[in-house]
């Protein structure tokens, strides 16, 4: 393979789980959709030869070469396996990563990160990825950062669409037949996600029916949801969520901020509202209309949002 002379940069959106976070990982379906307005943006330039890799993340201070980072260090590790994959031997190169995507709130920040790093340097190598080829490389990063994935999470971020995803079986990108706009709001506090997926853990193993019963039921809420998004039935997403969220609250996985503002929202006339992501911090999600869009994203800034994030999922073909 050539290395050009050339920067290549590459970039990866945000995301939320709208229904099925945590009983995704027991083999029960869930639905993930991109945030486009937020991304990851990985550059990568040409060194002098003989200089090797270098990682630069000025937003988590990392600056450091490939050949010294640790194993478990998740930029390194994005790159390793892209080199690896690629069978490419390590190129005299900067690579530069910076993100607008929160982290640790549920929105994907280490996902798009590693995304567009194995994107940008693949281009740069002269072999660009499919999506499928990306999402199994963010996959095994993943697991860096919260120990057992579900794999939603690469899978909607690298094929930057609608997913349907069931652990184990083929992507489906679902069909949107009629547009929605969601607001994202960000309770200011890091989301622990690797904690709370084995807290759910502990949880199962010691009272497994109990826990498969809630995993169940939210199963089923994500089929009713699948199938209200195909036929564009948006009214019947907002009580999907409002049930949805009331079983993670039974699983223990919300908080006293995340409820605020679930229900400031559905007082402030959302359709629908749910924490999204593995919970105890981060954001929640709300199902809003045009008419109230401005009165729920301030019904959320009172209750305490540091950050409202406006998305529009657009119709696919």
């Amino acid at each position: 393979m050539s290395t050009p002379a050339s920067p290549h940069v590459a970039s990866a959106p945000g995301k939320v789980i709208l229904f099925g976070e945590h009983a995704v990982v027991y083999g029960q379906p869930a639905i993930a959709v991109p945030v486009t307005q937020v991304q990851a943006t990985a550059t990568v330039e040409p060194a002098p030869p003989g200089s090797g890799l270098m990682l630069v993340a000025s937003d988590l201070e990392t600056n450091a070469l490939l050949v010294t980072a640790p194993p478990d260090e998740p930029l390194a590790a994005a790159a390793r396996l892209t080199l690896a994959h690629l069978s490419a031997p390590e190129p005299d190169a900067t690579l530069t990563v910076s993100s607008a995507i929160p982290i640790a709130r549920g929105l994907g920040s280490g996902t798009a990160v590693s995304t567009a790093l194995a994107r940008a340097l693949a281009s740069f190598l002269g072999h660009p990825l499919e999506p499928a080829e990306v999402s199994a490389l963010v996959f095994e990063v993943e697991k860096i950062h919260h120990g057992t994935p579900s794999g939603i999470d690469n899978t909607v971020v690298a094929y930057a669409q609608p997913v349907y995803f069931v652990r184990g079986h083929p992507v489906e990108r679902l069909t949107v037949r009629t547009s929605f706009t969601l607001l994202i709001g960000d309770t200011g506090t890091r989301g622990p996600t690797r904690q709370v997926v084995e807290r759910v853990r502990q949880g199962w193993k010691r009272s497994p029916a109990h826990y498969d019963a809630l995993f169940d039921q939210i199963g089923d809420i994500v089929t009713e949801a699948r199938r209200a998004i195909k036929a564009g039935d948006v009214d019947a997403l907002g009580p999907l969520m409002d049930d949805n969220h009331a079983l993670l609250i039974e699983l223990k996985v919300s908080s006293a901020k995340l409820n605020r503002l679930v229900e400031a929202a559905r007082f402030a006339g959302a359709l629908g509202a749910k924490l999204s992501g593995a919970g105890r911090g981060g954001n929640m999600v709300a199902l809003v209309e045009e008419p109230c869009i401005e009165e729920v994203a301030e019904a959320l800034r009172e209750a305490g949002a540091v950050r409202v994030i406006r998305t529009t999922i657009p119709t696919t073909d």
